[in-house]
C-alpha cells in the first residue's frame, strides 16, 4: 500500500467540513482560508481549494461578493448561506461520532 495515498484519501474526507468551519466564523477570501488552514497544519493548494469552493457554492452552501483589494484587483470573500449553516451543523455531528469512535479504537 502506498502510505502517501491514504494520508491523501484521510484529509480529503475532512476538507469541506474544515473550510466551512472557517468560513462559517467569518467572510474571508480564499488566500486566507488556506493560510488558516496551513497555520492549523492542514495544508491545501489552491489548485485544490478553489474547485471545493466552486462546488460548495453550486450546492448552495456558500455564497461570495466581490470586494475592493488596497492592493490590486477586487477579490471574492466567502461567507456560509443559511443552507451552509444547515449542512455544517450535520457535518460537526458526524465528525464528532466518527472522531470519538476513532478515538476509542485507536487509544484503546
Amino acid at each position: 500500500m502506498n502510505i502517501e495515498n491514504t494520508q491523501s484519501q484521510m484529509r480529503k474526507g475532512v476538507l469541506e467540513y474544515c473550510i466551512l468551519s472557517i468560513i462559517k466564523r467569518e467572510e474571508l477570501y480564499p488566500s486566507e482560508i488556506a493560510e488558516r488552514m496551513k497555520h492549523a497544519g492542514l495544508s491545501i493548494l489552491e489548485g485544490t481549494l478553489y474547485p471545493l469552493l466552486t462546488r460548495l457554492k453550486n450546492a448552495e452552501m456558500v455564497t461570495y461578493r466581490w470586494k475592493e483589494s488596497s492592493g490590486g484587483p477586487p477579490r471574492k470573500y466567502f461567507s456560509l448561506t443559511e443552507k451552509g449553516h444547515e449542512f455544517y451543523k450535520e457535518l460537526k455531528q458526524t465528525w464528532d461520532e466518527l472522531s470519538a469512535a476513532v478515538n476509542t479504537l485507536t487509544h484503546s
